[in-house]
Order: structure tokens, then sequence, then C-alpha cells
């Protein structure tokens, strides 16, 4: 899965990285995403944590806004 992927070798605090985890969680879900080799899952989990990294740790916001900012919904 991407975000896992994507997390791998990331020097967050568990707590942020479950936080992350599960905006990518529910952004996939609001979007209807059941592929997880579909490539938009990559350009989700980039798009959160890039968000995560500028202060953002509500997950539902960063799911949102996520979405928002790849205008895929």
């Amino acid at each position: 899965m991407a975000i896992y992927r994507l997390l791998k070798n990331s020097t967050l605090e568990p707590k942020e990285i479950s936080r992350i985890t599960e905006a990518y969680e529910q952004a996939l879900h609001a979007l209807s995403v059941k592929d997880r080799d579909d490539p938009l899952t990559e350009m989700i989990a980039k798009q959160i944590i890039k968000i995560a990294q500028t202060g953002v740790h509500d997950a539902g916001q960063l799911s949102a806004l996520a979405i928002a900012q790849l205008a895929v919904r």
C-alpha cells in the first residue's frame, strides 16, 4: 500500500503515522477506491503527507484537504 511504503523509513512519531494512515484510509473510502494498486492511492498518500508536514493533525481534515487539493471528487 502506498502510504505504508512512503512512511516506511519515516522519522515521524507513531502517533503521527497513525493519524496519517487514518486520513489515508478515510480518503480512499470517501473516494470509493478499492484497488490499492490504483495510481491514485499514491497521489493521495503523498498529498496527505505533504499536508501533515504543514502542521495539520486532524485525520478528517487531512483527508478532506487532500481530496480537495487533488480535485478528484
